[in-house]
């Protein structure tokens, strides 16, 4: 089992709190409109939720497949990347999202594919669960909480709909999409371990999530910004080893 120096415990923590900072500084630019300014809602309004909704959705996902990789015997630790954060940062200011802050490393001297994939699962499952639970709770308080959402996230209704209402409507789309994200099938992402594991499961996994996303956003909407994340993940991918960490 291979031991890498700097990941004891202080260093992790510090690690995944720069990591939670970088991405709630993206989100919150990105659902502010970037620096272009092109949505109604100020960035520092939607900061405190970009922060509740990252820390919900990005660090127990990380959280999740370190538990879970322990669970198989396996060291596992988050580490920052320095580049990913850059990327998070500077995509974000143009109105979308590359969120790529760093990533749970596993370090095991033997680990199956199937292993491996159980690992990769584990994070867009827990975001499964965040996506589930407050869009549970936000139909149970909000009145057509469901339809509003995309109103919230494309069409400028923030003013109507009081600051929590709004926290419940981030908190589920940035979930959902940090679930996608994580499920393309492209190296290093989850996606892309989970296929190579079992691809009835990937296939499994995507479906759910193109429902519960449909289930806020409608696809017209969301179809093109997820190709062109698609294309620009692609491109990252094919020199990962130089980009990040």
């Amino acid at each position: 089992m291979q031991v890498v120096r700097g990941l004891g415990v202080s260093k992790e923590l510090e690690d995944i709190a720069i990591a939670d900072a970088a991405l709630t500084i993206g989100f919150a630019l990105v659902l502010s409109g970037g620096i272009f300014g092109l949505s109604s809602i100020s960035f520092l309004y939607l900061l405190p939720i970009s922060f509740v909704a990252v820390s919900l959705s990005f660090v127990l996902h990380e959280l999740m497949h370190k538990f879970v990789a322990q669970r198989f015997g396996a060291m596992a630790a988050f580490r920052k990347s320095d580049n990913g954060i850059i990327i998070t940062l500077v995509t974000s200011l143009f109105g979308f999202l590359i969120g790529l802050p760093g990533a749970t490393v596993i370090y095991a001297p033997h680990f199956t594919s199937k292993e491996e994939g159980f690992v990769s699962l584990a994070g867009p499952l827990t975001n499964f669960a965040v996506f589930a639970v407050f869009f549970a709770a936000g139909s149970a308080l909000f009145p057509g909480f469901g339809n509003g959402v995309t109103n919230v996230i494309f069409g400028g209704g923030a003013g109507s709909i009081s600051y929590l209402q709004l926290a419940f409507s981030f908190i589920v789309f940035i979930s959902i999409y940090l679930a996608f994200f994580n499920m393309l099938p492209i190296f290093p992402l989850d996606g892309s371990k989970v296929y190579r594991w079992n691809k009835a499961v990937f296939v499994g996994v995507i479906a759910v999530i193109f429902v519960l996303l449909t289930v806020v956003v409608p696809l017209v909407a969301l179809l093109p910004g997820m190709v062109f994340v698609l294309i620009i993940a692609l491109v990252l991918s094919s020199f990962y080893r130089h980009v990040l960490f």
